[in-house]
């Protein structure tokens, strides 16, 4: 790992308000994720499972965590399976964790080998009779590779048939959502490298540059403030290329009088930021970019006065459909009989502003989450809405990563990242 240890208190407290909601004599297992291949003797660089990430802090592939809170062993009450470290291992990959690391690491005294897996479990099977099994439920989720859990869950299953199943991702859903104090400070640190690698690109783009070199850039400045990574697929959309909502290629060149849209973020310690600007390729805005730009500009910052706790998700996306409709209006994009006509499951808005406007950030750049639940206090939400324009061969998107406050309006954790249009022309000229 390229970020500084976290403080196992965090990790504590993840279990404690996790194994509160359990029922009585029952089981939890949480597995890392799988090192997927690419072919031959490649594989994609590992990413942990956030669950058990968020639940003891461990970073490592085949690794299992058993939460069991009734145990009659008390030792048993909390439990990691590693892989079993040796001399070959760490000259070849590299250190592993060894049984004390992972007790500083997750604050879980009993740390045992993978290899003593069945036997540890079968003691403990004996003693619960409900296991909880861990599924992704997230609304977006569209898997279709079977994964370690996935295959752990059906071994499971089959061993011990006999045994009441209940989910875990209902209780992680609401558990995650709401921030602990030391998840906003890694926030805050994704959203300050990501303002490095911002303010790194205003001094670079020019007419004629690559979108590919700008992602360049942003990588160089994320790697060297300890982001392992983009946070999610880059993009670098400049002209009518914004006009592709996930646009991804960041293979054209940036013609002078254009704009680029730029949706990057980086992640630190496996939490994201996400972030959205739009800037000049000549690093000036004509009037009329300038007018559309103010317009999303106003929409964000009124749309991020409606993140309160009580908020309901849906209800809240209505009332920037009217923000957005007024801004379309004064724009000249839409007339009064456009918006008197319009189909009320497809506002006249969504002409020029087709997404949502906020999702849960966190662990996941479209992060845990009950979109039906009201809002609450030091739960992170992105603000981005746009407007999407390929008759005049630009779009504009503009995004900032908020924690709602129990009082007022919420933090904007990406504060510091130049957004005005002004301050966007006198830094990049």
């Amino acid at each position: 790992m390229k970020y500084t240890p976290i403080d196992s208190a965090l990790f504590t407290k993840n279990r404690a308000q996790f194994t509160a909601q359990m029922q009585p004599s029952s089981l939890a297992v949480f597995n890392s994720n799988d090192i997927y291949p690419i072919s031959a003797d490649s594989t994609m660089p590992f990413e942990q499972h956030r669950d058990i990430f968020y639940l003891s802090g461990v970073d490592q592939e085949e690794s299992i965590l058993v939460l069991f809170p009734d145990c009659p062993k008390e030792r048993h009450r909390e439990i990691l399976f590693l892989k079993e470290t040796n001399d070959l291992i760490a000259v070849w990959e590299g250190e592993k964790l060894t049984k004390a690391k992972a007790l500083e690491t997750s604050g879980i005294k009993t740390v045992y080998w993978l290899q003593d897996l069945e036997k540890v479990m079968f003691e403990l099977m004996t003693q619960c009779d409900t296991v909880y099994i861990n599924t992704n439920e997230h609304y977006r989720a569209n898997v279709e590779t079977e994964t370690r859990e996935d295959r752990f869950t059906k071994w499971l299953k089959n061993k011990y048939p006999a045994h009441r199943v209940a989910k875990s991702n209902p209780i992680l859903q609401r558990l995650r959502s709401v921030k602990d104090a030391i998840e906003l400070d890694l926030l805050q640190k994704a959203c300050d490298i990501t303002e490095k690698g911002f303010r790194r690109i205003l001094n670079f783009v020019k007419p004629d540059v690559w979108e590919y070199e700008i992602e360049a850039e942003f990588m160089h400045e994320f790697l060297r403030n300890r982001s392992k990574k983009f946070a999610y697929t880059p993009i670098i959309a400049s002209g009518n290329n914004a006009n592709v909502l996930h646009y991804i290629e960041n293979n054209q060149q940036c013609k002078a009088g254009d704009l680029i849209l730029l949706d990057v973020g980086a992640e630190y310690a496996n939490y994201s930021s996400d972030m959205s600007r739009t800037i000049p390729v000549s690093g000036k805005y004509t009037d009329r970019q300038k007018a559309v730009y103010n317009a999303v500009n106003r929409v964000k910052d009124e749309a991020t006065k409606l993140l309160v706790p009580g908020t309901i998700w849906a209800d809240y996306h209505v009332e920037v459909g009217k923000l957005m409709t007024s801004e379309l209006l004064g724009l000249g994009l839409l007339d009064k009989a456009d918006v008197q006509n319009e189909n009320p499951d497809w506002p006249a808005y969504k002409k020029y502003f087709m997404h949502g406007t906020s999702h849960h950030m966190g662990l996941d750049t479209h992060d845990y989450g009950l979109l039906h639940e009201p809002m609450q206090a030091n739960m992170v939400f992105t603000v981005e809405p746009g407007i999407y324009i390929p008759d005049e061969g630009f779009g504009i998107r503009l995004e900032d990563d908020v924690v709602i406050q129990e009082n007022g309006e919420p933090f904007n954790l990406m504060r510091n990242i130049p957004i005005e249009v002004d301050e966007i022309e006198e830094l990049m000229n």
